[in-house]
């Protein structure tokens, strides 16, 4: 006899805390990569480099971490999450402590190399426990919190390093930021655990995951048998080659904000160190809002029947369109009117976070597949981390029309990877039988 639903367990609520969990070690990768765009201006006079040398530093970051996105997706597919993501952190947080000890701008680059190696499996991780964490229609609101971490983290480190340059100096800055990440590696090993093993869920709780499309490798490879697709077969699909190419173009703004966007309000608009510092956040937090809102119109649509496709494109073509107002900033008549540019175009991308986040979960073919598809998934958004900065800076440093022509660069790139996300990616599980490409 089924039990009443009166006298069932109360559900409990451990997912949110994960995903508050892995939303906290995103806002500390973002403030570690961010540091760097803050302090460049103090670091520039002391160790004495161009603006040409500068876009290359701010660029550097994303070498590796474009790099080792591949193989860092596959290595948490491989090991898990649960021993994956505290090495990384580990491993980032003593890259942003050491770059205190630079005596010049190889020392910068090499630093930035190594911290690109240890957030390179971030996002995958994310997006793994993700899928193991949360069924299907509660996903993009899931991802959009965990995201939030990027704008939080990129919102405050403009403040925080700010005052922490006042207080100790650049090269405190890095020690500081980088020490945050050691509390959350101790906080990570004690807590987390997948759903089945987390010692606070109850069946209830589990039971809701897994009913809904959570994707928990207990589930799917135990009970279906359903094996994970190897890992070079993944680019035999149209669709794997769409979310690189969309992202990338998604990255050449959002890598605006963690690259040149301090110098763009300081040398273009006239802002001081203390009004970056009070003024400069607000893209950054009102895109917080912004990210929220679009994973929950994505999943809201979920919920009231809407293809998943559909549920997913609305927010991720609609975002990349309003994302292209980056262009206006540079011919703003005042300063009040780039910012508020600005955080249009901020909001605007963030509103496609959450749907383009959950998409390798949505189209995986097994729960192991996740992270390395999302890892080459991120592989392009970091593409346009390493091209954004680098032609920017060379097009400021034409000293032709200043910003125009750098944001006019950005804004096409938002209305391109809008087609993309419109045209070209599926939204539907890989299937080892039909390979699109040959």
């Amino acid at each position: 006899m089924e039990q009443p639903e009166s006298s069932r367990p109360r559900r409990t609520r451990v997912r949110w805390l994960i995903v508050v969990l892995i939303a906290v070690a995103t806002a500390i990768a973002y403030i570690d990569r961010a540091n760097l765009s803050v302090a460049s201006d103090q670091m520039q006079q002391e160790l004495g480099f161009s603006d040409e040398l500068k876009g290359i530093m701010l660029s550097s970051f994303f070498w590796t971490y474009a790099l080792f996105q591949l193989p860092g997706g596959w290595l948490v597919d491989r090991f898990g999450p649960r021993l994956l993501y505290p090495l990384a952190v580990l491993w980032w947080s003593i890259g942003t402590a050491a770059t205190a000890l630079v005596r010049g701008f190889a020392g910068v680059i090499g630093w930035r190399l190594v911290l690109g190696v240890g957030e390179a499996p971030m996002q995958a991780a994310n997006a793994r426990v993700v899928s193991e964490w949360f069924p299907r229609k509660e996903r993009a609101f899931a991802s959009s919190i965990f995201d939030t971490g990027s704008e939080f983290g990129s919102a405050l480190s403009v403040p925080l390093v700010t005052l922490l340059i006042a207080l100790v100096g650049w090269r405190g800055s890095f020690v500081v930021t980088g020490a945050l990440g050691l509390v959350w590696v101790a906080v990570w090993l004690w807590i987390y655990r997948s759903p089945r093993r987390q010692r606070w869920t109850n069946q209830a709780e589990v039971d809701y995951i897994e009913q809904g499309g959570g994707r928990t490798e207990e589930k799917e490879l135990g009970d279906d048998g359903r094996q994970p697709m190897p890992w070079r077969h993944l680019f035999r699909y149209s669709t794997t080659w769409a979310l690189v190419a969309g992202y990338t173009c998604r990255g050449v703004i959002i890598y605006f904000f963690i690259t040149w966007y301090p110098d763009f309000l300081v040398n273009q608009q006239g802002f001081s160190l203390l009004q970056l510092g009070l003024f400069g956040a607000i893209p950054g937090l009102a895109a917080m809002v912004a990210n929220w809102l679009g994973g929950l119109l994505s999943d809201w649509l979920v919920r009231r029947g809407t293809r998943l496709a559909l549920a997913r494109k609305i927010p991720l073509v609609v975002g990349m369109l309003g994302a292209s107002t980056i262009a206006l900033a540079s011919v703003a008549p005042n300063p009040v009117a780039a910012l508020t540019f600005l955080t249009l175009s901020y909001c605007s991308v963030a509103i496609a976070t959450g749907a383009l986040l959950s998409l390798p979960a949505d189209v995986a073919p097994s729960p192991r597949n996740v992270a390395s598809l999302t890892g080459v998934q991120n592989f392009g958004s970091q593409l346009g981390g390493v091209i954004g900065p680098i032609v920017i800076g060379f097009l400021i440093g034409t000293g032709q029309y200043a910003y125009v022509w750098p944001l006019l660069f950005a804004g096409a790139m938002s209305v391109i990877g809008a087609a993309i996300y419109a045209f070209a990616v599926k939204i539907e599980p890989l299937d080892e039988q039909r390979p699109m490409l040959r």
